[in-house]
């Protein structure tokens, strides 16, 4: 099987307007990624994606991602079972963010932390400093600590 091999950048209107994959990754060589249930809609995760990663995504159809806290590769459910499934995968019109929709294995969870989606807590509208979020999640679908083991420390993260 050969590598797959993203188009060089020419024109605006190819990158805009062709069939060329011609993905434009940012000075750190990342991708931003926001990946949502493919049946609900709900927002999981914001990710991030090498070049390596979104190959590996589309040659697999399951997301891998960069982790820029700890700067590794690594497939989302390889340790928690939880691996997202990828129904569909669209680039945006410059083609430097994507955007996945995903079926997740098992509980269906994809934060570490327990939660169905990683944006389980809402910002209240007019907040001021010191004001609490609001949880949105009422429990935690999976336990990170008997998944992970010792939760990393969040200077860690």
């Amino acid at each position: 099987m050969t590598q797959l091999q993203f188009q060089s950048r020419q024109t605006v209107e190819q990158v805009e307007e062709s069939t060329d994959l011609a993905p434009k990754f940012g000075e750190d060589g990342l991708l931003p990624c926001i990946t949502t249930d493919a049946a609900t809609g709900e927002v999981l995760m914001l990710g991030w994606m090498s070049a390596e990663a979104f190959r590996l995504t589309i040659e697999t159809g399951e997301a891998h991602y960069f982790s820029r806290a700890r700067q590794v590769l690594w497939h989302k459910g390889a340790t928690s079972g939880l691996v997202q499934k990828v129904v569909e995968a669209r680039i945006d019109d410059d083609q430097d963010a994507l955007w996945l929709r995903v079926d997740v294995t098992g509980s269906g969870a994809s934060c570490h932390v327990g939660y169905r989606s990683c944006f389980y807590r809402a910002v209240p509208h007019g907040a001021e400093a010191g004001d609490p979020l609001t949880f949105v999640e009422d429990h935690k679908t999976f336990d990170p600590v008997a998944v992970y083991g010792d939760v990393p420390n969040p200077t860690q993260l």
